[in-house]
This record gives structure tokens, sequence and C-alpha cells, in this order.
């Protein structure tokens, strides 16, 4: 069987490829199954002549990441990036739609945004209301462009 020879390379590939699935999806799921590839690679490479010894190491490793160490760097990420912006009964940006607001600086059209604060998140603003808004004016959130609220004072639109 020549292809036994070749398998260290072979986990090797995978694992690169798996490291760069890692980095467009920073989930830290790709993460350990490159490293249970990675291990399988040198297992490959040191036991040469069967293919099994490289599967049992690559399977016990990424099982042993994925069940031990990755719910510790979630933990840590989720702590670093704070709590996510959670409205009651939200499920999505359409949902910000109504949710009260306070301008934190003067907000005009497109040309002119200013800052509203949502939920005690800083958000680029925006109005249709004649003349625009000043800072500290309650205001509610009438529609969602983007990352951008279109706001009116309360009482209007």
């Amino acid at each position: 069987m020549w292809w036994l020879a070749w398998l260290w390379l072979v986990w090797l590939v995978g694992g690169l490829a798996l490291l760069g699935l890692e980095l467009h999806s920073q989930a830290f799921f790709a993460f350990f199954l490159a490293i249970g590839t990675f291990g399988a690679a040198v297992t490959a490479a040191l036991v040469s002549g069967r293919w099994w010894p490289s599967v049992v190491v690559f399977a016990g490793l990424s099982t042993a990441g994925l069940a031990l160490v990755r719910p510790v760097f979630v933990r840590a990420v989720e702590h670093r990036q704070g709590p996510p912006l959670v409205l009651p009964g939200a499920s999505g940006s359409g949902t910000l739609v109504g949710q009260p607001a306070l301008t934190l600086d003067a907000v005009g059209d497109e040309h002119h945004p200013g800052h509203a604060q949502l939920a005690g998140e800083r958000w680029l603003a925006v109005t249709e209301a004649p003349g625009g808004l000043g800072p500290d004016t309650a205001v509610k959130v009438v529609a969602v462009r983007g990352t951008t609220l279109v706001v009116m004072p309360m009482g209007g639109a």
C-alpha cells in the first residue's frame, strides 16, 4: 500500500485547510479539528505502514479539544466582548424598529449623521426630521439601514 507512505502529507494538508477555515469562521471549532489532524500527521509519519493509529490520534485530540478546551475559549471570548445586545422579543435588526433611544450629539441627514444610544450601545444615527435633532433628544427607531439607525423624535412619525 504505497499511499500509506504519503498519509502524513494528507493529514498535514487537511490540517492547514482547517486552520484556513478557522481564520474565516473564528468559532473555535475547526481549530481543534486542525490540532487533531496535525497530531495524526505526526503519528502517520512515525508509524508507517498502518493507517489506524493516526485515525485514533485524530479522534482523540479533536474530541478532547472540542469537549474540554473549546468551552473555556468560548467563555473567554464572550467575557471579553461583553454581553450581546438583546432587546426584549428581539430576533433580528427589524426588531430594533420602534425601540426608544437617546441622541448623544446632533443628528442630521445621511450627510450629517450623529449618534444615538440604544440599549446601552452607541449607534450611528440619521433622521429625516426637518432641521435635524439636537443632543439628548428622546427618539424612536423608525428604520435600520445596515448599521445605521433612522430615528425620529418621540411623538413624531
